[in-house]
């Protein structure tokens, strides 16, 4: 009996355990999800190119820079190395990238396939969760989801919103301290008037993708706090309405 009860308390806090790093799982998913989709928007790119003036900057011509942004994109999802693109550049074709951009490329390979991984296995965590939750407890697994959801949001909201400013306040120097962080290496230093990965990539097209994706982390934590919320309050709202006894 006591064998019994020491077992059932274990898998209760085993449950409370997941369901606690669900709540950040929630933040990671939203996060790493919206940086793979950004990473695979066309559109990013191409308004990215149109906006700086890439085109007369670069020497490369729009289409051929649409181009260029599909084979980075075929690049970070499939194991194809190295990253080899040409492109006429003033008229001449050329290979568009030097080693050291290139050996960078490698590293930046790595990062994005690391996000993907994150944004599969938050998801999964959440998911198994949600699971356990409902085969344990069935009855009370929707408002631990709702809550779920509400704290998910919650801190979601709080973290993009904190980074999205200190980026808007301070772009640069964040920008300088995530590739500190991110690479082991300094490959990432590059000269902007000679290096295509910065004449293609300037410091504004990372600005305004980044807002992109605290744009769309936020609009998903707001919908899962707006989610949870309404239907925790509708069931304390049905609760209200049973009658007595």
């Amino acid at each position: 009996m006591a064998r019994r009860i020491t077992t059932s308390t274990a898998a209760a806090f085993a449950i409370r355990v997941a369901a606690i790093l669900a709540v950040p799982a929630c933040l990671l998913f939203l996060v790493a999800g919206s940086v793979a989709w950004a990473v695979n928007d066309p559109g990013l790119y191409r308004n990215g190119f149109q906006r700086y003036y890439v085109a007369d900057r670069s020497g490369i011509t729009d289409a051929d820079l649409i181009a260029i942004g599909a084979e980075l994109r075929r690049y970070f999802n499939t194991g194809s190395e190295p990253l080899a693109v040409r492109a006429p550049v003033f008229g001449i074709p050329q290979d568009v990238f030097n080693r050291r951009e290139i050996a960078h490329m490698r590293d930046v390979k790595r990062l994005v396939r690391g996000v993907y991984w994150v944004a599969v296995g938050s998801a999964l965590w959440i998911l198994a969760t949600l699971a356990i939750g409902f085969a344990v407890r069935r009855s009370g697994c929707l408002a631990a989801s709702a809550r779920l959801a509400v704290w998910g949001g919650a801190i979601t909201l709080a973290a993009v919103l904190g980074v999205g400013l200190a980026a808007v306040v301070s772009f640069e120097q964040l920008f300088l301290l995530f590739h500190r962080l991110s690479f082991a290496n300094d490959l990432w230093m590059l000269n902007p008037r000679t290096d295509y990965l910065l004449i293609l990539f300037p410091a504004g097209f990372w600005f305004d993708a980044t807002m992109r994706v605290a744009l769309t982390s936020v609009l998903g934590g707001i919908i899962l706090l707006s989610s949870g919320g309404a239907l925790l309050w509708y069931r304390r709202w049905q609760s209200y309405r049973q009658p007595p006894g």
